[in-house]
């Protein structure tokens, strides 16, 4: 199951005991979507789905606890949820900072990017980075 409000991803405890998965935090307090605070143990284990691949803290669920994988596994393997076709699906691009040299005491201003139509205005593409020049 995937639940994108969870934080964590929990895993059956004696399938990560199986695999060599050890328990490096313990007793972490959790609290349910009901309200009720449990203590788990958390380990670190490598999660791949399909092609996707990341490494994420997982809870050791015990009987009676949901497996699920969580938010921050998602996010980290850059998946999303289709719920329309109930399927995980790749979430493109990662969004990141550019990097900008520092130019100390000196404002740093982003000139506008002249237009490559002749006459027609175009929107600027999400994601692409801006040259930045110092005056």
């Amino acid at each position: 199951m995937v639940d994108t409000g969870a934080e964590s991803t929990w895993i059956d405890a004696t399938v990560l005991e199986a695999i060599g998965i050890e328990r490096r935090k313990k007793d972490l307090q959790f609290q349910l979507a009901n309200g009720q605070i449990i203590t788990r143990s958390v380990g670190y284990a490598v999660l791949t789905v399909d092609k996707s691949e990341t490494v994420d803290e997982v809870v050791f669920a015990e009987t009676g606890d949901l497996q699920l994988l969580g938010a921050r596994a998602l996010e980290g393997l850059n998946l999303q949820v289709d719920a329309r076709r109930k399927r995980l699906v790749a979430a493109g691009p990662i969004i990141s900072a550019a990097a900008v040299p520092p130019r100390f005491g000196r404002l740093v201003q982003v000139p506008a990017a002249p237009s490559k139509t002749r006459g027609k205005s175009r929107a600027k593409r999400p994601g692409k980075p801006t040259r930045v020049k110092a005056r």
